[in-house]
């Protein structure tokens, strides 16, 4: 038998082995706030805002996590110094707690639960600071919190591995979309003609986005009806279910519909390759259909029909405020059905359309794959996270040979 974490932990209240930061810095480098952290252990994106005041000051080690909405569970250790909101929760470990195993231990969905439970307001919930540090934790001995962070880090290391490579990927398929039919650089020797839009190609149209696909609205089924809603039935996404997705592909939501939900709604199944497009709360959340799907009403989303996937998916990233700025109502903004079709679009002929899609597919189908990998690794991570942080599996009986 290996060594159990249980036969060495120390239990503890969580402010035994952190502290909070609250050094205060004027720096505005690599600001973090609620809104450019990831939801589900994503980590971050790069802030366009620009702090005024000062900021909280992090390190190199640092636990950042979002205090506002702890469901969302935004979680990251800085790998860099900067300043981060005062919504953002930056902690520190004391002697005797590597960082990294920090970070494992509050990543598991029992401390983002214990928060929760603690957290105050209804729209807007935040964590307890004081009860956040009233957590039992478990602390083992030093070497044994490394070997745990040894095989955890290997798993989130090849996820970031693929992130990164996906994030290659998306730069070669945008350049070429702006390439071929923003810049034209293809097709530069060759003649043009005016339209509306102005110059573009000859033999190219002006049209809409109605005559590229289809554009489809979603329903609610009754939620005064429990038959209507089910965990193994038709895939129902909401736009709620974008906003914790990290991923370009969705093929589930929180929660499926069933086929009688279905019946008694304005959901309308939507095949594999379709393009999911947010038209309210907010406006532009985007993703591609992974397999059969459906939608609430918050989406007007396409059906490529003259037009690919990767056209359609392009057009939208590239438009997506001019849709925002043309969008209309008192309450919150939405694109309407009839808005979304009557977007103006730059149609190729038919053979560069079909160019482009073989052009991109393959990187298209290449992210999916990458993506389905690292689905995969993040439930591995997940299921082992708790048991090993439990004492209920060894570090030495965890292999990946």
């Amino acid at each position: 038998m290996g060594l159990i974490l249980n036969d060495l932990k120390n239990v503890c209240e969580l402010e035994h082995v952190c502290d909070y930061v609250n050094n205060r810095t004027t720096s505005s480098m690599n600001y973090i706030s609620t809104e450019n952290m990831l939801p589900n252990k994503g980590g971050i994106s790069e802030s366009t805002i620009i702090p005024h005041g000062t900021t909280i000051e992090y390190k190199i080690g640092d636990i950042l996590i979002s205090n506002i909405r702890p469901y969302f569970q935004k979680i990251w250790c800085a790998d860099r110094c900067g300043g981060c909101s005062a919504d953002v929760l930056c902690i520190r470990a004391k002697e005797n707690t590597d960082s990294k195993y920090l970070y494992y231990l509050l990543s598991q969905q029992a401390f983002f639960d214990y928060v929760m439970s603690g957290a105050k307001g209804c729209k807007m919930p935040r964590g307890d600071k004081k009860q956040i540090m009233q957590w039992p934790v478990n602390i083992p001995a030093i070497d044994v919190q490394k070997k745990v962070v040894a095989i955890l880090s290997s798993l989130d290391n090849k996820i970031r591995l693929n992130r990164r490579i996906n994030d290659n990927l998306e730069e070669q398929a945008k350049a070429l979309f702006k390439s071929w039919f923003v810049d034209f650089e293809p097709f530069k020797n060759g003649p043009f003609a005016d339209s509306e839009l102005g110059k573009i190609p000859q033999g190219w149209t002006i049209g809409t986005l109605s005559d590229v696909g289809d554009v489809i609205g979603g329903g609610t089924p009754s939620k005064a009806v429990s038959e209507y809603y089910t965990n193994e039935g038709i895939a129902w996404i909401t736009p709620k279910d974008l906003s914790t997705n990290n991923c370009k592909f969705i093929s589930r939501g929180e929660t499926d519909i069933s086929e009688l939900g279905y019946k008694n709604s304005n959901a309308k199944l939507m095949p594999r390759g379709s393009i999911l497009f947010s038209s309210r709360a907010p406006i532009g959340y985007i993703s591609i259909a992974k397999n059969e799907i459906c939608t609430n009403q918050g989406f007007k989303s396409i059906v490529p029909q003259k037009a690919g996937t990767c056209f359609i998916y392009y057009f939208l990233r590239n438009n997506t405020s001019k849709i925002e700025s043309m969008a209309s109502g008192s309450t919150f903004k939405e694109a309407s059905g009839g808005l979304m079709k009557l977007l103006k679009v730059i149609i190729p002929t038919k053979e560069i359309l079909t160019n482009f899609e073989k052009a991109v597919q393959p990187l298209f189908d290449m992210q999916e794959n990458n993506e389905d990998e690292s689905i995969r690794l993040s439930v591995l991570r997940d299921t082992l996270l708790p048991k090993l942080m439990s004492g209920e599996l060894s570090v030495e009986e965890v292999s990946f040979d």
